[in-house]
């Protein structure tokens, strides 16, 4: 079965066109294609179907398998490739994910997608619908007990969960050893993607990102919308204020909107093709 390589910002997902052709295994695909040295190498899979509610359909995997409810920058690749692949015509397209109808504009520049614009929905901050285990009903500037000490967090769901963690200097940070210990904890229940983030001004922000079935990745579109609401609800940034967000693998624009719907701007790129035999 012939599949896409394509990365946004460095988060790179392994593509299949599944309009005609359907993937029965896609959690032990996930896996094995996943895997850098005896594989293709991404943080997963994303399976792009037909939808009776939308213009089309993702489904993504991450590298242990386990399936995504939604994912930033794999939603900016699909709408790059189903244009420029012709599969539509539209620049403006409603993508069907597990947390929702998505909307993306794209930015055409010589036939070709420059940058899409995602509309990401309005983030979730209710406790009990992240999922966090928590006392109070929302978890915004809590100090809790996670690893050997004592850490304020707040946490937000852009359609996956997201524990986000204001502090200085990130480049430091031993993401390999405390990444796990976030993602595990038992205050959440089905884990959680981190995001460490450095305050350069209040229209700026850098982050890195610890991602629940991945590991620490390049970029991390959710991530980086979590971060801008977060920043907001901490008094750090001003709602309505286009952010950029710099990551590892490049920048993305958030706007956290008056409308509380939260915007994402960012590029994404083919890497290359092949096909994978034995499915």
């Amino acid at each position: 079965m012939k599949f896409t390589k394509m990365q946004g910002l460095g988060n790179d997902y392994i593509y299949f066109n599944c309009i005609d052709e359907m993937i029965e295994n896609p959690n032990e695909l996930a896996i094995r294609l996943s895997n850098r040295h005896f594989g293709v190498g991404g943080d997963g899979i994303v399976l792009i179907l037909p939808s009776g509610i939308a213009d089309f359909k993702m489904r993504m995997f991450n590298a242990d398998g386990s399936e995504g409810k939604m994912c930033g920058n794999a939603i900016r690749c699909v709408g790059k490739y189903v244009y420029e692949r012709g599969l539509t015509e539209k620049t403006d397209l409603d993508i069907e994910t597990l947390s929702g109808i998505k909307k993306l504009i794209l930015n055409i520049r010589d036939n070709k997608v420059d940058t899409v614009k995602v509309n990401m929905g309005k983030p979730i901050l209710k406790s009990a619908d992240i999922p966090v285990v928590f006392e109070k009903d929302r978890v915004i500037r809590e100090k809790v007990e996670i690893g050997d000490g004592s850490v304020i967090i707040t946490c937000v769901s852009m359609g996956n969960p997201h524990c986000v963690v204001f502090c200085d200097k990130v480049d430091d940070l031993d993401l390999e050893k405390i990444g796990p210990i976030f993602e595990n904890h038992k205050m959440f229940p089905d884990r959680i993607n981190t995001e460490f983030v450095e305050m350069i001004d209040e229209n700026t922000l850098k982050m890195r990102v610890w991602e629940r079935g991945s590991g620490e990745t390049m970029a991390c579109g959710t991530g980086a919308c979590a971060v801008v609401v977060a920043a907001v609800l901490n008094d750090l940034c001003k709602k309505g204020s286009e952010i950029t967000v710099k990551l590892r693998g490049g920048d993305l624009r958030i706007t956290y909107a008056e409308d509380d719907y939260v915007y994402m701007t960012g590029g994404a790129e083919f890497v290359f093709e092949g096909e994978v035999l034995n499915v």
